[in-house]
């Protein structure tokens, strides 16, 4: 169920183009799943430049002291691909008038996510430093991204723009890691 302020922001009678009262469950499911499918991909994508490098360059490299176990990465990302994906969904099933401008900005963020893992893992074996730097200014335009993100979900869903908090928390983070290995590698 939406809440007062979800529903009054979508368009009234709004066309094939949104809406939950104008698409059936059906639909609805496959939505979801097309945005969590997006997600997995990324996230798949990701993965692949991360294992080749993780026990390689990656295993003796300087990490900041406070960066985590690499076994907690997994299950933090596949979380926050999950909030991503469903608080697209509740965008663009909302219909609202402006869920593609929303969707755009999702999607802009969703490719710098992309870039950031085969630029930090896998241009350092042939940059060196330069990669680390570089996957830095990857991460601070894409947290910038998923911030223009949130503002854009919020008003259409508050849920939305909710789910990708703990994202732009994660991403202060992770910066912080990747800013301590490119000062010290």
């Amino acid at each position: 169920m939406q809440a007062h302020h979800e529903r009054s922001l979508a368009r009234p009678g709004a066309g094939s183009a949104a809406g939950p009262g104008i698409r059936g469950s059906g639909v609805q499911l496959l939505g979801l799943a097309v945005f969590l499918g997006a997600s997995a991909l990324v996230a798949w994508l990701g993965a692949q430049a991360t294992l080749n490098n993780v026990e390689g360059w990656y295993a003796t490299a300087d990490k900041a002291p406070w960066s985590p176990p690499n076994w907690v990465f997994g299950p933090v990302w596949t979380l926050l691909y999950t909030a991503m994906a469903v608080a697209a969904w509740l965008v663009w099933r909302s219909g609202a008038e402006r869920f593609k401008p929303a969707l755009i900005a999702y999607e802009i963020q969703l490719m710098l996510n992309l870039s950031w893992t085969p630029v930090f893992f896998g241009l350092y074996p042939v940059m060196g430093t330069a990669a680390l730097w570089l996957g830095l200014v990857i991460f601070i335009a894409l947290t910038v991204a998923v911030a223009v993100t949130v503002l854009y979900f919020g008003p259409i869903s508050r849920t939305a723009g909710l789910l990708l908090l703990p994202y732009i928390s994660w991403l202060v983070f992770a910066a912080s890691l990747n800013w301590w290995a490119a000062l010290h590698n």
